[in-house]
């Protein structure tokens, strides 16, 4: 199946072709009809399963239609539990809709940073992707009026109710139209996420991409027995040894985050801490050189890597275990991805033993363990 059996003009289709897309992911495929038509969608997949272009695209498309608004009143609402999500949704909705005939105007909002250029920037916005907090201010602020919002999206719901934004999220339901259209995409179906579900959606499209393997095969899996007191030398020992680029190291607090880096650095390995303490400026400034390539390693905690999304990440090094199996299925699902090679790299201190076992058993799939009493770290 091909994106030009989906519906969508041949504006998109040129705009789909040029960002390198050759056919559409699962979630697409389904997605994008269902939400051309208008139909309420409820979509169960992990990030990194094309998510945002199966909403982006056929909302574009929509918009293409002539209505009428006032100023200030967007048509679509995207809600989102983090600020890099935001700029990452937002710039999705630039990419695909740079080229269209019509213009729409998006717009990412998020707290961290001054208000009042936001405020600015709201004049003809027609696509506002925000988080609930920074969207509440603006609303109290009279910058933003959601009256007329033709179309909901709630990205990765899951994580918004575990962040505690439920009581935010009510207040921004009751400033909506009754009648609108409602996308509901979630990582799980937990019953947090089933109560909205019962609220919002009205006979939804229900879309369900199942992982073939919590554990694709394109991922190579390796773990290293390390003392807590070697696991910074042997970090910089694996990236100088493998001449590792582009490498994504997640850590377990904000302190270990910028200690972390500052060894790095002062090894001659360029590195950048991102994490919630950093300001927004220097969040989105570090995730660019990430990107780009200018910064080698990025050492990021568990929230602040959300909207991490880069394609052919080829490593992804757990310095510390995450809390939970699904948070380490996460991690080393940023690399790996659309068909591309990539290697997870977890490093064991005899604490975590145990808690590594529990994490491969809910896998269900066993990753060696190498032992490295053996491996001089002098110098390093």
């Amino acid at each position: 199946m091909s994106f030009s059996s989906l519906g969508l003009s041949e504006p998109l289709l040129k705009a789909v072709a040029a960002q390198a897309y050759t056919q559409p992911y699962p979630i697409q495929k389904e997605a994008i009809p269902a939400v051309l038509i208008g139909s309420d969608v409820l979509g169960i997949a992990r990030t990194g399963s094309g998510k945002t272009a199966a909403f982006v695209l056929p909302i574009l498309e929509r918009l293409q239609t002539e209505h009428a608004i006032r100023n200030r009143y967007v048509r679509v609402l995207v809600l989102v539990p983090t600020r890099e999500l935001a700029v990452q949704v937002g710039d999705v909705f630039k990419t695909f809709g740079s080229s269209l005939p019509r213009r729409v105007k998006s717009l990412a909002v998020y707290g961290g940073v001054s208000i009042n250029p936001q405020m600015m920037q709201l004049q003809g916005t027609q696509v506002l992707v925000a988080t609930p907090g920074r969207l509440l201010d603006l609303v109290n602020s009279k910058a933003v009026h959601l009256s007329e919002v033709e179309t909901l999206v709630l990205d990765e719901a899951d994580k918004m109710l575990n962040l505690g934004f439920k009581e935010e999220m009510d207040k921004i339901f009751s400033l909506l139209p009754a009648k609108r259209q409602n996308i509901l995409f979630s990582a799980t179906l937990g019953q947090d996420v089933e109560n909205i579900r019962e609220v919002l959606l009205h006979d939804p499209v229900k879309i369900e991409v199942k992982e073939e393997s919590l554990n694709p095969d394109q991922i190579k899996q390796v773990a290293y027995h390390v003392g807590a007191d070697r696991k910074g030398p042997f970090l910089r020992y694996l990236l100088k040894q493998g001449n590792m680029q582009q490498v994504l190291v997640f850590v377990s607090s904000t302190k270990r985050a910028d200690n972390v880096t500052d060894k790095l650095k002062k090894n001659g390995i360029e590195a950048v801490a991102m994490h919630s303490k950093k300001s927004q400026g220097g969040r989105t400034e570090a995730l660019r050189k990430f990107k780009n390539g200018s910064i080698r390693v990025l050492v990021a905690t568990d929230i602040a890597s959300r909207g991490i999304d880069i394609e052919a990440l080829p490593y992804v090094i757990n310095y510390d275990l995450p809390r939970s199996p699904k948070d380490y299925v996460h991690r080393i699902g940023r690399t790996g991805r659309a068909a591309a090679e990539g290697e997870a790299i977890s490093l064991i201190s005899p604490e975590e033993e145990h808690h590594f076992k529990v994490i491969q058993k809910k896998m269900g799939r066993r990753v060696s363990v190498v032992e490295t009493d053996d491996i001089e770290l002098k110098g390093y």
